[in-house]
């Protein structure tokens, strides 16, 4: 007897970690043109934003573990889009030229992913199902 496992789609876990994968896929397509992972690109975005930005406060922002954000930013120094400083036990992280370079296309591409996902979605939905979707990590974030 073939068991129902429409349970499954009713299930946040299943079905936030089948998002997860969609959006993953078409942000790996999308952020291609750039020579970057989604993650990287991001990560380079906010240094751009916030030149001197402490490695702490990426791995907040990012909601990332340290050691994720260490291998990060050694991947990109290692490629040249980043520097960073130590001072005592804090380490800054700064653009370097290359890695200024990058922020139009990165910007291009994130624009490209939202105009790709609000074709399907609509972009007032899409809009409101990311605003929904960040609250409930930070509220059940808070949980864990």
């Amino acid at each position: 007897m073939k068991k129902d496992n429409s349970i499954l789609h009713h299930c946040l876990y299943f079905t936030a970690n089948s998002l997860s994968r969609v959006i993953t896929k078409m942000a790996e397509q999308e952020f291609m043109g750039t020579g970057l992972s989604p993650s990287h690109a991001f990560l380079i975005m906010l240094v751009n934003d916030h030149p001197g930005i402490l490695q702490k406060e990426l791995c907040e922002k990012l909601n990332l573990a340290p050691s994720t954000v260490t291998r990060f930013i050694d991947t990109l120094a290692y490629r040249g889009f980043l520097t960073r400083q130590t001072k005592g036990k804090s380490t800054m992280v700064f653009p370097t030229k290359e890695g200024e370079a990058l922020q139009d296309s990165i910007y291009k591409a994130w624009k490209s992913l939202h105009t790709r996902y609000a074709k399907v979605l609509g972009l007032e939905e899409g809009d409101d199902l990311t605003a929904r979707v960040d609250q409930a990590s930070i509220d059940l974030g808070k949980t864990v």
